[in-house]
C-alpha cells in the first residue's frame, strides 16, 4: 500500500499504548549516579560566590573547572558554555552539576549562589546580538550579483514559536565504556548530541555513542 495519503502506524505505537516501552528514566545500570543542574536564578549577573548549604559527603560537584576540553556547546555556534565560569546570561543558565547516589539526597541539596547582578536586556529588537544567521550558497554568488538579470527581495519575515512535545521531559544516561560514553536519553537529534560532547571532551575521550531511547 502505497505511503502517501495514507496514515503510517508509529513503529513505537503499540508499545507506548500499552507501557511496554521503556524510556530513559525506566533503565537502570550498575553503581548508578543520579544527576542533578543547579541553574541561575537571575536573567544576566556575574557570579560573585557558591556556597554548598549541605553534607558534600558523597557528592560528585561538577563546574566549570572540571570540562576536560572545550567549555562550549558546539551546535550552530560555540557561543553558549556548557557550564558558566564568571557570568549569566540568561535564567536558569547551568552553573553546577551535582551527583549523588541517592535520588532524594540529591535533591535535598541546598546550593546557595550570589551575583552581582546586571540590568538584562529582553527586547530583541535592541540587542546586538545575532540569534542565528544560516547563510545558504549554491553555485557562483560573485557572477551572479554581476548578472543584469538578477533580483534582490529583501523583507521582514515574523513567525510564532513552535516546539515539540515530548511524553517524557528530556533526561540522559551516561554510562562509560571502551574510554569513552555511551549516552541514552530522550534525545530528537543524536548526531548533534554527538557533535557537542565531542567539543566538551576532546581528545581524551574519542569514543561517543548516542541511542535514542523513546520520546
Amino acid at each position: 500500500m502505497p505511503a502517501v495519503g495514507n496514515s503510517v502506524a508509529r513503529k513505537d505505537g503499540i508499545g507506548k499504548a500499552t507501557g511496554a516501552a521503556k524510556y530513559a528514566d525506566d533503565m537502570v545500570f550498575p553503581a548508578m549516579l543520579h544527576g542533578r543542574t543547579i541553574r541561575s536564578t537571575v536573567p544576566r549577573g556575574r557570579i560573585k560566590f557558591i556556597r554548598y548549604d549541605f553534607d558534600t559527603t558523597g557528592f560528585t560537584i561538577v563546574d566549570y573547572r572540571d570540562v576536560p576540553a572545550t567549555n562550549a556547546v558546539d551546535l550552530m555556534s560555540q557561543d553558549q558554555p556548557f557550564l558558566a565560569e564568571r557570568e549569566v546570561k540568561h535564567m536558569a543558565e547551568p552553573v553546577v552539576l551535582l551527583a549523588h547516589e541517592d535520588r532524594e539526597t540529591l535533591n535535598a541539596a541546598k546550593v546557595f549562589i550570589e551575583y552581582e547582578e546586571e540590568e538584562p536586556l529582553f527586547d530583541p529588537e535592541k540587542s546586538d546580538v545575532v540569534f542565528k544567521s544560516l547563510e545558504i550558497r549554491k553555485g557562483d554568488i560573485e557572477s551572479a550579483f554581476d548578472s543584469e538579470d538578477i533580483v534582490i527581495v529583501e523583507g521582514r519575515y515574523c513567525t510564532g514559536l513552535q516546539e515539540h512535545v515530548y511524553i517524557e521531559p528530556n533526561g540522559v544516561i551516561a554510562v562509560p565504556e571502551d574510554g569513552g560514553v555511551a549516552i541514552y536519553g530522550s534525545v530528537q537529534c543524536p548526531f548533534y548530541v554527538i557533535k557537542a560532547l565531542r567539543c566538551l571532551l576532546g581528545s581524551a575521550h574519542p569514543n561517543v555513542r548516542v541511542i535514542v531511547c523513546r520520546q
